[in-house]
């Protein structure tokens, strides 16, 4: 799946690992990634695109506006 294709984005170097968007996303497809960024966090990372409905809570509960979501 290219960049186009996506329709949930989290940038990895903003994430600092809060968890409240996996918390929050209604078809539960975001999870914490085992890698760590270059500030010592876990990021959120999304597993299952396919299934993302563009409901855009987890953009809108993002403290660090690490999320960006397409339609």
């Amino acid at each position: 799946m290219n960049e186009t294709e996506k329709k949930v984005i989290i940038d990895r170097e903003k994430c600092k690992g809060c968890r409240l968007c996996v918390n929050v996303c209604p078809v539960n497809i975001i999870k914490m990634s085992d890698k760590i960024n270059s500030h010592g966090y876990h990021p959120a990372e999304i597993i299952k695109q396919e299934k993302c409905i563009s409901c855009a809570s987890c953009a809108i509960i993002c403290p660090d506006v690490a999320v960006k979501v397409f339609k």
